[in-house]
């Protein structure tokens, strides 16, 4: 298509893409306290004060209290649970909108993907983000253990959610990355044998990846997210060598080069004997009218001078 059309196929793509993350994010409004309340509730199991909090903090008691500051704090914390809330559930819509978008550009053999690519990729997303929430208390509980003994903790509930947010984003999105690996493999732009020859620094990009984008920091929650990551890579490049050996079976010349000459065939072949030509008729004298043409040339074997 023109490029006007690839942008107007963006266009409504993703105008599909946030209509459904704003429907869902209506209907989490309405159930806002109740979303919250089950995301603060691991929190609070693992590091609330079974106490009053003055009294948790005298006797030397590590806990925290989750506190909502200013008079418009609650407001912007119901926008927050409600577009996370949004962006999760609906994303079984965008990636199937992404994978539409991508898809006219392929083959019609390779377009038979695109359930397996959302079947593939709703699961990984929600594997993410259900691990950064299991992981979420363990790391709130790993990270106030630093606090002065006597010291009291309070977690504004906006800035609990933003972390809540990034680590549900980020460990959902990380998931992903086996599934654009083996797409990219299914579509003939990377080979497993080069997946697997990347494999050191694959495993330190990851591990890279995992300390910088997570919001605690703790290394509790960089190696819960970088060895999952790694292991779905190393699933992924399995996957990838398999279909190359499959692809190579069906193609006899799977292992040829882009660049590649064709072999020649040197052996000589053997010439059969020549075919002579008649000899030249005798040219008749000029204006006989049989050897010379309507301009005067000579006439040979029926071919004139300049033939």
């Amino acid at each position: 298509m023109p490029l006007a059309d690839h942008l107007r196929e963006l266009r409504n793509r993703l105008m599909k893409s946030v209509l459904a993350v704003l429907v869902v994010t209506v209907v989490a409004m309405i159930y806002y306290k109740q979303i919250a309340d089950f995301l603060m509730h691991p929190v609070r199991e693992s590091v609330g004060c079974t106490k009053g909090f003055g009294e948790a903090a005298k006797e030397g008691e590590t806990c925290a209290e989750i506190t909502i500051n200013g008079l418009i704090a609650p407001f912007t914390i119901m926008l927050k649970v409600a577009l996370t809330t949004g962006v999760v559930i609906a994303s079984p819509v965008w990636l199937y909108q992404l994978w539409g978008f991508l898809a006219p550009g392929l083959h019609k053999h390779e377009k038979r993907y695109a359930r397996s690519f959302v079947a593939a990729g709703v699961p990984l997303f929600l594997a993410g983000a259900c691990l950064a929430y299991v992981l979420l208390p363990k790391a709130a509980k790993t990270l106030l253990d630093f606090s002065p003994e006597g010291a009291g903790n309070l977690i504004p509930l906006d800035d609990f959610l933003d972390i809540v947010t990034r680590l549900v984003i980020v460990f959902g999105l990380a998931f992903e990355l086996p599934l654009l690996l083996v797409l990219l493999n299914f579509g003939g732009i990377l080979t497993g044998k080069r997946l697997l020859g990347w494999w050191r620094g694959m495993v330190v990009g990851i591990t890279v990846f995992a300390a910088v984008a997570t919001p605690t920091g703790d290394p509790l929650t960089m190696c819960a997210l970088a060895a999952p990551i790694v292991l779905l890579y190393f699933g992924a490049v399995a996957i990838c060598l398999f279909n190359d050996r499959r692809r190579g079976r069906a193609n006899p010349y799977a292992g040829l080069d882009d660049d590649e000459a064709a072999p020649l065939d040197h052996t000589p072949e053997t010439v059969g004997a020549s075919e002579s030509l008649p000899g030249p008729r005798s040219v008749t004298e000029p204006g006989a009218g049989n050897g010379t043409d309507e301009g005067g040339s000579a006439n040979r074997n029926g071919y004139d001078d300049v033939t």
